[in-house]
């Protein structure tokens, strides 16, 4: 007859505590907190899920959950494994969620909800989002997500800033030319979202349906009508809601609770659990998927009969790859298997052929397209069971079907033909000559550039900025308009605060979408830019000049700034790189005078009202070759002066008369009153050192031209010794005006 089935017993993997736990349990009190012998089983269980045994670390929760003797809470390791399992099945970042399926319009997506913008405002960071997700964050005290890394960007261009929010009039106005649809739905979105929160769950669930109807591939629509549809206890419906915003974008986090809340609602609790843990692979810190999938498992364990083993492996199938990731919902046909949505149209085609009337639920739509669909669904089904190939069923067949299946509210031929917004903007090369689309549709490709133009400029825009109130300029040609008016170009509105602060972001959208769509035009106002830059660096040719007062090499030269000519040329100074620009004295004749000295900016402080101080330094002597203007300051092309070098006998008696007016100067400048003494050297600094070999510098000793921008002399009087290039010419002047300083105070 055979010899009797062995007698159950323990996988020969549990460790032996497991035995001794189990030997134990009869004298374990029956509930509450557990015994000295489950703790250590949940430690020891907790060390082998973290070691990643989970074949050996499951039966030992179980068996700590046989006599009420586990919680919740205290799987929340097993529950971080299981989730750290999926992450590295799925190939996912650790604790961030993989890419984003592609849209036409995912250019145009909130990095904050992660739906197409509504109502798109851009904060002083630069980064845009929807105005009700920052009015959202402002009530919450946080700040921009993109930039919450850096300090001074948190401070400025954080949501919890007291600047009202002003819609951006560019974006906002290519939204509504290329999206009108979407538009509409994102403002139906809205609405239905305030009516949800006034209790009135039919209105808001309307309101979604005709945006559904309007934007098909929106998963944020479809993630809110789930929410409603569980509030509303329609929870098959939601499930297919989320199903379908899963689909839409496989790695986003809320489709994949809404998707979980709505299987556990419907008592799917494994189903519930993959995607808990799903959830918390892509996010680790959820507290909601967490606990949600810690509750789940403890049901899971307490549904397990006494010593039955054979249900343990079906907990760790939860950690094979995704199924929604894999393909969509009809890929369970090709194993024999049927999916619900399948079955439940089958099933109301059949009842219709038999004479019954076809039963409709709430918000379903038999129109002649779902039967045809229907139809389709049969037809396909008897091919798989004839030919058993499921790859000869065409493609677009199960695009079809499951956007009836999932969109089953409205009419399924006009989701279809909204299916795929923008269709009047399509490349040319994706039709065929039947005049079907035969591949992706690329939006913007006869954008028109007009649309991004600067209304200052009148060209494309070139780093964009977009001011609190609203209006994008190129980042140059605000900065000028702010020279000399610190009011917006366009509305007037004042921007003494952004003045101030002096930070200007470029709006990140405004040049994605430039590089994005229009790369040939920016390619060309690049080239523009590039050339006006290099133009601006040379410093021979049209060197800007300010006309103020006399200035030497090596000697600082403060100055203020106040003026919008200048405001500018110190700006682009600084933007060009070069940091230097010459200095002249007036004529009344030329407008500045034929010599100057170039000065080299070595900081620059900025005030509120758009004034600076600068802090310059002589570096060489120039000539004036020829006087011009450009943007309403003065330029000139010019060349470089220098000392002509002396040798033998001449050297050896300009190395006697360089020291004897050295000491001269020195000893004039120690007779000097302490206040006045106090003055110059807070001013011009301390007197330079003698030199030993006064023909090492092209412009002569440094000392030099220090003792000249003491001396009270006119300008008049100073600008020859700045044009001599005879280092004994320029020390025989500097004695004969020490001397008659000297006898001017004897007298």
């Amino acid at each position: 007859m055979g010899s009797p089935p062995p007698p159950r017993t323990e996988p020969p993997r549990v460790p032996r505590l497991a035995a001794g736990a189990l030997q134990a349990r009869n004298s374990e009190p029956s509930g509450g907190s557990p015994g000295p012998e489950g703790q250590v089983l949940l430690r020891r269980a907790d060390a082998l899920a973290r070691g990643g045994r989970l074949h050996e670390a499951l039966p030992l929760y179980r068996l700590a959950s046989r006599r009420q003797q586990l919680r919740a809470e205290q799987l929340e390791k097993l529950v971080e494994c299981l989730a750290q399992s999926v992450r590295i099945k799925e190939g996912l970042p650790a604790g961030g969620s993989g890419p984003p399926q592609p849209r036409e319009w995912d250019v145009f997506r909130c990095r904050r909800c992660q739906g197409f913008l509504f109502e798109p405002v851009s904060l002083p960071c630069g980064h845009t989002f929807c105005k009700k997700c920052l009015e959202r964050d402002r009530a919450a005290g946080s700040r921009c997500v993109l930039c919450a890394g850096e300090e001074e960007e948190e401070e400025e261009g954080g949501a919890a800033g007291g600047q009202p929010l002003r819609v951006n009039v560019i974006l906002s106005n290519l939204l509504a030319k290329w999206f009108p649809g979407q538009v509409k739905a994102s403002q139906l979105r809205h609405e239905g979202n305030l009516l949800y929160k006034e209790k009135k769950l039919h209105a808001a669930l309307q309101k979604y349906n005709e945006a559904v109807s309007l934007a098909p591939n929106d998963h944020l629509l479809y993630s809110n009508r789930s929410q409603i549809n569980s509030t509303l206890k329609a929870c098959e419906d939601a499930l297919h809601d989320a199903e379908a915003a899963c689909r839409l974008q496989p790695y986003w986090l809320k489709g994949h609770l809404r998707k979980g809340q709505a299987l556990a609602n419907l008592g799917k609790t494994e189903e519930a659990l993959r995607e808990f843990l799903f959830c918390l692979a892509l996010d680790t810190g959820n507290k909601m998927a967490k606990s949600e999938a810690q509750k789940l498992l403890l049901s899971l364990f307490s549904l397990i009969p006494g010593n039955a083993q054979e249900h343990l492996p079906d907990i760790l199938q939860l950690l094979s790859h995704h199924s929604r990731l894999k393909g969509n919902l009809l890929n369970s046909v090709g194993s024999g298997g049927t999916s619900h949505n399948l079955q439940r149209l089958l099933k109301m085609n059949v009842e219709q052929k038999k004479g019954f009337p076809l039963q409709e639920e709430p918000n379903v739509t038999t129109s002649g397209s779902l039967r045809k669909s229907i139809q389709i669904i049969e037809s396909k089904k008897d091919c798989l069971e004839e030919e058993n190939k499921l790859t000869s069923m065409p493609e677009s067949a199960f695009l079809i079907s499951e956007k009836c299946s999932l969109l089953k509210r409205k009419g399924c031929s006009e989701e279809l033909r909204n299916a795929d917004v923008p269709c009047k903007l399509v490349k040319k090369e994706t039709v065929d000559t039947k005049g079907n689309s035969t591949g992706q549709h690329i939006p913007f490709e006869f954008v028109d550039p007009s649309d991004l133009d600067c209304s200052l400029c009148m060209r494309l825009f070139y780093e964009p900025v977009t001011t609190p109130c609203g209006h994008t300029f190129c980042l140059k040609c605000l900065e000028r308009c702010l020279d000399h008016n610190p009011k917006c170009p366009l509305c007037k509105e004042g921007l003494s605060e952004c003045l101030a602060v002096r930070k200007y972001c470029k709006t990140v959208l405004m040049e994605e979408l430039i590089a994005k769509y229009l790369p040939e035009e920016l390619t060309e106002r690049r080239k523009i830019y590039e050339e006006e830059i290099a133009e601006l660096s040379n410093l021979n040719k049209n060197v800007p000049i300010f006309v103020c007062t006399m200035a030497y090499p090596t000697v600082p030269c403060p100055l203020h700034i106040f003026e919008p000519c200048y405001r500018l040329m110190i700006r682009r100074c600084m933007e060009t790189g070069t940091k230097q620009f010459g200095m002249c004295i007036s004529d009344p004749v030329k407008g500045f005078a034929d010599y100057g000295c170039i000065l080299e900016i070595r900081n620059v402080e900025f005030f509120a009202d758009g004034r600076s101080v600068v802090d310059s330094i002589g570096k060489r002597r120039f000539k004036v070759i020829q006087h011009s203007q450009r943007d309403g300051y003065n330029t000139a092309d010019i060349e470089y002066i220098e000392d002509q070098k002396v040798q033998g006998q001449e050297y050896a008696a300009l190395l006697v008369l360089h020291d004897s007016v050295y000491d001269q100067a020195y000893m004039w400048f120690n007779s000097l009153k302490q206040a006045l003494k106090s003055r110059i050297l807070s001013h011009f600094g301390p007197m330079p050192a003698k030199d030993p070999d006064p023909q090492a510098s092209p412009n002569g000793p440094a000392w030099c031209w220090w003792v000249l921008a003491v001396l009270p002399l006119e300008n008049r009087a100073q600008l020859p010794f700045l044009a001599m290039k005879s280092l004994k010419d320029r020390l025989n002047g500097i004695r004969r005006v020490l001397t008659f300083m000297s006898r001017t105070r004897s007298r």
